[in-house]
């Protein structure tokens, strides 16, 4: 099997490099990780994603992005694929993808065929973003996989992402046991008498928290997106790795590196406090092996912490970037300057979904980036 890296070519980054609006020092774009909080519903929570998508794109944010999740009640994206197909369903331009679909949770033909069909209901606006870990506890990451041999998904993700590649491409070489076999809608339809196909197929990118996928996309040459909203205290020496380990590929002439960052804005600082206090009161659960909704601002006024959990809670908010926009602002160009990340993609994590629809209403005015004619 060839390198990853000899896949089709993307015009050199088409798709994957964003452009700039307003006054923003990199791209925006947003990471939905579609919240349910608590007396809400996963109808709400989808309803709030669709409302997002269509203010993100009448905003100018670069891309929308839904991370798959498993067994969380206060997360309802477990099938970002379906999700990003209602989505573009009522977008027209903005970027979707999956931050990311966990690769080895899935076969990889099961993948190319999803996002086949993706690239087919929005052709030239889908990315595939790829990652290692379950999304998920030890025991519902077995009953995805149908095996208590996790590791072996993890070490085998090279050759999983090389399987991906051929399924997109449609190129295993003659005598493979996978030669005949096609995903569809994919490349065999442009090659079928008569067949027509659209030239794209969605870009591949590798996610990661670690140094791992950092190298292996700087080894073939991909777009990486570096997890910063949950491990901060490694992103400076994955981004490092990622850049000293570039080569250049069909896909990529130079790195280009996309952080996550949670960021929530409010008309008011005070707010914001209570806003992320919260979304840290559901952190402490769901490391603690209580994963519930996300609570409200007075759940969490209410909740009497240990010392050990407020620990935990300085440490998480201090990744956060909160407060007014202007705030948030702020702390977002230090972010970009510390880091050279070509990309921001924003999380707002709070209980109301209006609350997130605020925060990104706010740092879009913040960077005076476009209003909806």
């Amino acid at each position: 099997m060839t390198p990853v890296a000899e896949q089709a070519d993307h015009s050199d980054g088409e798709g994957i490099r964003g452009e700039r609006h307003g006054t923003a020092p990199t791209p925006l774009s947003v990471l939905d990780l579609v919240t349910v909080g608590s007396g809400r519903t996963a109808t709400d929570a989808l309803r709030t994603s669709v409302t997002l998508a269509k203010l993100a794109e009448s905003r100018g944010y670069h891309r929308h992005w839904v991370a798959e999740h498993h067994s969380m009640p206060g997360v309802a994206s477990s099938s970002p694929a379906v999700i990003l197909a209602h989505l573009a369903a009522h977008t027209t331009r903005i970027r979707l993808g999956s931050g990311g679909v966990m690769l080895p949770n899935h076969a990889p033909l099961v993948i190319a065929e999803q996002f086949g069909t993706l690239e087919a209901l929005a052709p030239g606006r889908v990315d595939l973003g790829l990652g290692r870990a379950p999304g998920t506890d030890g025991a519902t990451a077995a009953a995805l996989r149908r095996t208590d041999r996790l590791n072996e998904g993890a070490d085998d993700f090279p050759q999983q992402l090389a399987e991906l590649t051929r399924f997109l491409d449609d190129d295993f070489p003659d005598g493979h046991p996978y030669a005949r076999i096609h995903a569809v809608p994919g490349p065999v339809q442009a090659t079928s008498p008569g067949g027509v196909q659209s030239p794209h197929r969605p870009p591949v990118w590798l996610l990661g928290s670690s140094g791992f996928s950092a190298r292996l996309a700087g080894t073939l040459g991909l777009p990486f997106a570096f997890a910063h909203h949950f491990s901060a205290q490694n992103t400076l020496p994955a981004l490092d790795l990622y850049r000293e380990s570039f080569r250049p590929s069909a896909v990529l002439d130079a790195p280009y590196a996309l952080i996550g960052v949670s960021a929530l804005a409010t008309d008011d600082e005070n707010e914001a406090r209570r806003q992320v206090m919260a979304a840290a009161l559901n952190m402490v659960r769901l490391r603690t092996g209580r994963p519930g909704l996300v609570p409200t601002p007075e759940e969490a006024e209410a909740h009497p912490f240990t010392e050990m959990e407020r620990d935990f809670v300085t440490s998480w908010n201090a990744n956060v970037v909160h407060g007014t926009a202007d705030q948030v602002r702020t702390g977002l160009d230090d972010l970009a300057k510390r880091t050279g990340a070509d990309e921001l993609m924003l999380t707002a994590n709070a209980h109301s979904g209006d609350v997130r629809l605020r925060s990104y209403e706010l740092v879009a005015d913040a960077y005076d980036l476009p209003r909806p004619a």
